[in-house]
């Protein structure tokens, strides 16, 4: 279903022709919470992606052009819609996934200076923290059943089918909670990325998927233990950040003693990710074009691509 290649082996398909591989300014800055990243990365793992990425993109671009012509036999070449090319990008929580969407972002603008390129997360989909409640959902957040897919699936829809813009609801992981009243806006994105632990999800009682909106899918994956740790290991990255904001949800829990926290911590991973990535999450990965699997350092050290 998939072939299979070791970092060298990936690394090789990057052909600069003859210029500099480019790098990115600000590195940093890109990377999430306890995540990691070096230039190297970006050479060996990131540029190849982009590079097949460019043909998937030329490919859409001429299959959606020819399936204009045909429908519109007598109709001109500037009348004929540009269809955004969108790529999610799913895994675990703590996995790495808003890095990935935020290199890809950064390289893809690199290599279509004059295309827009636009990120936007699904976080903001999942029912407020009110409304959890009265659907007494509370304990089951983050699971499938805590979205509002209907209203993520519009959003797509109108993303793909008109050329206004479409706005989303925003996601504070300060408060713990959608925003109310902000949101974000996607207006004729030439390339769109999606990123969310749900977007490979298959939603009971629904005829469309979010994944038929797709034109390429990106899986990150690792060893179910070092996602553990690394969800640990920001966790009290988390802790530290939150002792002084007293309007951050973890404010309380920042006071308590180390034990306290880690106790919580453990507690959340096994009552919740861990549930939601083995029954929701990780069964979704063979939905995916594309699967990057990340070694104990973070480092991705195999690429899987899909054969058909």
């Amino acid at each position: 279903m998939y072939h299979r290649y070791d970092r060298h082996e990936w690394a090789q398909f990057h052909q600069p022709n003859g210029e500099t591989i480019r790098s990115i300014l600000n590195l940093d800055d890109l990377v999430s919470l306890n995540d990691r990243l070096s230039q190297e990365d970006v050479r060996e793992i990131y540029w190849p992606l982009v590079d097949y990425l460019d043909l998937e993109i030329k490919g859409a671009a001429h299959q959606n052009k020819a399936r204009q012509q045909f429908f519109s036999q007598e109709g001109h070449p500037e009348d004929f819609r540009n269809v955004p090319f969108i790529i999610g990008i799913s895994g675990s929580v703590s996995v790495g996934k808003s890095t990935t969407a935020r290199v890809l972002l950064d390289l893809l603008e690199q290599t279509y200076p004059h295309k827009k390129v636009q990120l936007m997360t699904t976080d903001g989909f999942l029912y407020s923290t009110d409304k959890l409640k009265r659907l007494n959902l509370l304990s089951r957040k983050g699971f499938p059943e805590s979205y509002d897919m209907a209203r993520l699936i519009d959003f797509l829809v109108q993303v793909k089918t008109t050329d206004e813009p479409v706005t989303y609801p925003l996601y504070s992981h300060r408060i713990y909670d959608v925003l109310p009243d902000e949101v974000g806006v996607i207006h004729q994105p030439d390339i769109l990325i999606v990123e969310g632990i749900n977007v490979l999800q298959l939603p009971q009682n629904q005829n469309v998927y979010v994944s038929d909106f797709f034109d390429l899918a990106i899986y990150i994956d690792a060893n179910h233990l070092d996602i553990e740790r690394w969800f640990l290991e920001r966790f009290e990255m988390i802790m530290a950040f939150s002792k002084d904001k007293p309007d951050s949800y973890y404010y309380e829990l920042s006071h308590k003693t180390k034990k306290e926290q880690l106790t919580f911590a453990r507690s959340v991973w096994q009552r919740v990710n861990l549930i939601n990535l083995i029954q929701y999450i990780e069964p979704t990965r063979n939905q995916a074009d594309v699967v990057l699997y990340k070694a104990p350092d973070h480092r991705i050290d195999t690429v899987y691509v899909r054969k058909y």
